[in-house]
């Protein structure tokens, strides 16, 4: 049962392919709101896994961008009656295991009264769920409320697992506008302990003293199922693609791949200034866009490729590829670490500022372009931005070289935690195992 927003539905949905590709005998239900049926059913899916539907949480025209603190309050509270229905409606045998999305908090009421064991899924790095499991101390701590432009650089170093972290790169939750929705995600994350199992869509070693640090305060089994992106995939052969084509006519990491997300935007002056910069530079680019797309095209002529949509791992793992600009959300985040590829990072909102601290602080394999958070977003010019750009993507500065050995470095530690034996496939095989003998007792 997946929260019903795209960067939720995908982590999840990949779970369901890997599980279903492990065992035949595993039948999955994969439950979505009809608007999402309507946009998941050209995907094509396992024989093992079978969509069933309840009714859309909000009207669609409404949309989650408009109201998005709406949207979360009724996907936390409205979901649970239809989702009770589904299961009654089910076919025998009941389900040996409820996965769900953690923000629907609901459903470990439901698994539990049923008696069905529950598994909390989380969609975000556990750098940010450790930021939500000790939010206690933060309060404690007397830095929560805080006026991110005033206090912004204070640091919060008594998180466990965490290292020290400014005001202003936690999560848009914890202040503003986030603060609407702050209670139903505290809430979400005090009621994992009553789940049965918690799966982690995150490499275990990008994260490690994060995740030793959750398995000692969580009672419940922690797998660390890695990230949950489609890297099954990734030996299809559909270069049919015009953009494939061109990726493959272009030289070696001499290419910016740009995708600021599906959902959240930046302001028009802001998007004026992106593309203008990304003009001047002389980048080669490909850009995933939709509403600029004609924009951008009139824009940066001849430089580029404009595409409404694109395989994005496919992509990422292209050697033509040098760079990635993104919102930081984490899906992308982890393709970007399973491509190889150095960072240029945007982030607008939730779990983005977070990640986009760990890629340039932690990992050291980004920049940052965003500047000012909160209310304090500062307008990056044109100018910056191509003078940013032309030297990002420099492959012969030595800082340049550095980074892009730490990001083929880290690209080496995902693929081997994927690969037969390595700490995702492992965990993954311990959730089979651990769910199967609980059914069977």
């Amino acid at each position: 049962m997946p929260y019903p927003g795209r960067g939720h539905i995908n982590p999840m949905m990949n779970l369901c392919k890997i599980l279903a590709s492990r065992k035949d005998q595993i039948a999955i239900t994969f439950v979505v709101t009809e608007e999402w049926l309507g946009l998941l059913s050209f995907d094509p899916k396992p024989a093992n896994v079978r969509f069933a539907t309840v009714p859309n949480v909000v009207p669609s025209e409404i949309g989650r961008g408009a109201d998005f603190p709406g949207f979360v309050e009724a996907a936390m509270t409205k979901l649970q009656e239809p989702f009770e229905q589904l299961l009654d409606r089910l076919e025998p045998p009941k389900p040996s295991v409820i996965v769900y999305d953690m923000f629907l908090a609901w459903v470990v009421g439901v698994g539990n009264r049923r008696n069905i064991p529950v598994a909390s899924f989380w969609t975000m790095s556990a750098s940010v769920l450790a930021l939500y499991h000790h939010f206690d101390l933060v309060v404690q701590n007397g830095q929560f409320p805080a006026d991110v432009s005033e206090r912004g650089n204070e640091l919060v170093e008594y998180i466990p697992g965490i290292p020290p972290t400014r005001i202003a790169d936690l999560p848009t939750i914890f202040y503003g506008d986030g603060l609407k929705v702050l209670h139903r995600a505290l809430e979400a994350v005090s009621l994992v302990p009553k789940a049965q199992y918690l799966l982690l869509t995150s490499v275990y070693e990008l994260e490690a003293h994060t995740i030793d640090s959750l398995r000692k305060t969580i009672p419940i089994p922690l797998y660390s199922i890695g990230p949950a992106i489609p890297y099954f995939k990734l030996e299809d052969n559909d270069n049919d693609n015009n953009y494939v084509q061109w990726l493959n006519s272009q030289p070696k990491s001499s290419v910016l791949y740009i995708s600021q997300g599906s959902f959240l935007s930046i302001s028009k002056a802001q998007m004026d200034e992106i593309i203008a910069g990304v003009k001047n530079s002389g980048v080669r680019f490909l850009w995933v866009a939709r509403g600029e797309a004609s924009q951008i095209k009139e824009a940066c002529g001849g430089e580029g490729v404009v595409v409404p949509w694109c395989d994005q791992l496919k992509v990422l793992c292209h050697p033509s590829i040098g760079g990635f600009w993104t919102h930081c959300g984490w899906n992308s985040t982890k393709e970007g670490v399973f491509g190889g590829v150095p960072f240029l990072t945007y982030p607008i909102v939730v779990d983005q500022i977070p990640n986009s601290k760990i890629i340039v602080d932690d990992w050291k394999i980004g920049w940052k372009v965003r500047k000012g958070m909160g209310e304090e977003v500062h307008l990056v010019t044109r100018e910056e931005i191509a003078g940013l750009v032309q030297r990002f993507m420099d492959l012969e500065s030595e800082e340049g070289k550095e980074m892009r050995r730490r990001a083929k470095e880290l690209r080496e530690v995902s693929r081997k935690a994927t690969s037969k034996g390595g700490s995702a496939d492992t965990d993954i095989d311990a959730f089979i195992r651990d769910i199967s003998q609980s059914f069977n007792h």
